[in-house]
């Protein structure tokens, strides 16, 4: 493939870059010659799913796909709080409150439509042109800026405490761990997103993406 964009369903334990730097070197290995992909948007290392990767002149459109609304589908653990929002920061007990799950259902619709959040201090925005992630390992304080974000649906999978499983689609920009923060704050329980998997970006589909080992990929 000279351009254009290759589907990829990124394990876990892995970033971003990882997937891209891995592709590349397979691909430039295939063709002789050094081949450029890049991609369209960062997955949580924890997290799983679909990633759109550009290749070669394809490149030049990554913000195009990087704009387009997703969806997710993500566990939250209730009653503890985690300092990255995710399973890879340090976890605390909060509260033993086990909410109902007509309480659940009544949290939850507080954060459908056009919504005001918070993105993660541990997350690749920058603040003074620095990534917050960065700043945050530092121990420096950080404001994060406010932005407003879409969330078209967001329907409950499962429930069973601690876990609450939901399938959102969202769009551009919306962090799902600041999401399952909110939702623990408006039920008084702490929370943090446990696991999180990109199913769809737009009209792609992870059930259309390839995985790293067909590429030969095994680490």
């Amino acid at each position: 493939m000279d351009d254009g964009i290759i589907l990829i369903d990124k394990p876990a334990g892995m970033t971003s870059f990882g997937v891209v730097a891995r592709i590349r070197r397979v691909l430039s290995k295939k063709q002789g010659k050094k081949v450029k992909v890049g991609h369209t948007g960062t997955l949580d290392p924890f997290a799983t799913g679909l990633m759109i990767l550009v290749i070669g002149c394809e490149c030049k459109n990554a913000g195009t796909y990087s704009k387009l609304d997703k969806v997710y589908e993500a566990t939250i653990c209730l009653g503890q709080t985690s300092t990255t929002g995710d399973i890879e920061g340090e976890i605390s007990i909060y509260s033993d409150k086990v909410p109902t799950l007509a309480e659940v259902k009544k949290a939850v619709r507080k954060f459908t439509g056009q919504i005001n959040q918070y993105p993660p201090i541990y997350s690749a925005i920058k603040i003074d042109g620095q990534r917050a992630y960065k700043l945050a390992r530092q121990g420096k304080q950080i404001d994060m800026p406010k932005r407003q974000v879409t969330i078209y649906s967001l329907e409950i999978i499962d429930y069973k405490y601690p876990d609450l499983v939901i399938r959102t689609r969202v769009s551009s920009g919306t962090y799902i761990r600041s999401l399952a923060e909110d939702i623990g704050k408006a039920l008084g329980t702490g929370a943090y997103c446990s696991q999180l998997r990109r199913l769809q970006i737009s009209q792609w589909s992870v059930a259309n993406a390839q995985k790293l080992s067909d590429f030969g990929i095994i680490d």
